[in-house]
């Protein structure tokens, strides 16, 4: 870690998967009660580029929750089949919100370091005019 742009680059990155993160968050909370939605999940993957590891972190392909739609019954809903049932969202507003925190806590940790990086760096800076 030479390279004294890299922490800064790594916390930029890390805000940034956050983000991402926070995004579908936010889908699924808007979803909750859609029939038929799937939950959507977004993993994280270390950031190649030009073949190396880059020490970043990059939000990875975003996936479909598989588990099970619930059923509901509810003959009087427009999408109700004969049965009366239809399916439901499987997206669980504590588990959205427990994540949305969590993602909130980690791009604050990652603005930290940002913040406390640039503060190294000028004064360093700041010892070099001198």
């Amino acid at each position: 870690m030479t390279d004294p742009i890299s922490p800064l680059r790594m916390a930029a990155s890390g805000m940034r998967a956050q983000t991402e993160r926070l995004r579908h968050t936010a889908e699924n909370i808007a979803n909750a009660d859609t029939p038929g939605y799937r939950r959507k999940m977004v993993t994280f993957e270390e950031a190649v580029r030009f073949g190396r590891p880059t020490g970043e972190v990059a939000a990875g392909r975003m996936r479909l929750d598989q588990t099970v739609l619930p059923r509901i019954h509810d003959p009087a809903h427009p999408m109700a089949d004969p049965d009366g049932y239809y399916d439901g969202s499987n997206v669980d507003l504590v588990i959205e919100l427990a994540d949305s925190r969590e993602a909130g806590r980690s791009y604050e940790a990652n603005l930290r370091m940002f913040e406390q990086t640039r503060q190294m760096g000028a004064s360093l800076l700041d010892l070099l005019r001198r």
